[in-house]
C-alpha cells in the first residue's frame, strides 16, 4: 500500500483529505513559480501548476505524490492572490455581481512516477456588493492570500447566490476527482 504525500502546506487541503478518511504519510512543500504564462487560459494554468508542483517533490518508490492548485477566473482572466487589501477591493468590485469560475487542478504521480491529472470547474455568481460590503470583507482579512481574494468556507459564503459544481473545488481540492484519482493508484480511502 503507498504512502501519501501531499505537495501542500494548504490546511484546507488537509482538512478536505481527513473528509474522505485520508491522512498524509507526509507533507511536503513544493517551490515553483506560479505566474501565469502569457496567454494562458485557467484550465491549462491550474493542470500544469498542480502537475509543477507534484513533480516538483521527491517521492520515494513506495510513495504517491498529491498536488493541487486553485485559481478563479473571471472570463479568461485569471485572479491570482491579492498583492494588498487595494488589489482585494479590485477583485471584490470585478465579482460583484457577475458569474465567475472556480478552476482546480489536481495531480497524482503514483508509483510508476507517470503524473496523472484531473481538472474541475465551478461555476459561482456573488451577488451585487455595495461598498460597505466590500469594505468589511477587506477589514476582516480573510479574503488575502486566497485566489480571487475570497475564502467560499468563510465569511465569503454570504456573498454566494449560485454555485454549480464542486464545493470542495471552491475550497481548494476537488474531491471528486481527488478520489477518483487516488483510487486509480492504490491509495485506499479510509
Amino acid at each position: 500500500m503507498p504512502a501519501l504525500v501531499l505537495a501542500s502546506t494548504s490546511p484546507r487541503r488537509r482538512e478536505l483529505l481527513a473528509r474522505i478518511g485520508i491522512e498524509p504519510a507526509r507533507i511536503a512543500a513544493p517551490d515553483i513559480d506560479e505566474t501565469p504564462h502569457k496567454d494562458e487560459l485557467p484550465r491549462a494554468y491550474v493542470a500544469r501548476l498542480a502537475t509543477s508542483k507534484a513533480l516538483a517533490v521527491e517521492r520515494a518508490a513506495d510513495e504517491v505524490v498529491l498536488a493541487g492548485d486553485t485559481t478563479v477566473a473571471v472570463g479568461r482572466r485569471i485572479l491570482e492572490k491579492p498583492a494588498d487589501e487595494a488589489d482585494l477591493r479590485r477583485m471584490l468590485a470585478l465579482l460583484s455581481g457577475r458569474r465567475h469560475h472556480v478552476w482546480s487542478g489536481v495531480c497524482v504521480v503514483g508509483p510508476d512516477g507517470k503524473p496523472r491529472v484531473r481538472v474541475a470547474d465551478t461555476v459561482v455568481a456573488f451577488k451585487r456588493l455595495t461598498e460597505t460590503e466590500i469594505g468589511w470583507y477587506v477589514q476582516s482579512g480573510e479574503g488575502m492570500g486566497k485566489a480571487g481574494g475570497y475564502a467560499i468556507q468563510g465569511r465569503a459564503e454570504m456573498f454566494v447566490r449560485f454555485l454549480s459544481g464542486s464545493h470542495s473545488n471552491v475550497v481548494g481540492l476537488p474531491l471528486f476527482e481527488t478520489r477518483a484519482l487516488l483510487t486509480s493508484v492504490g491509495v485506499p480511502l479510509g
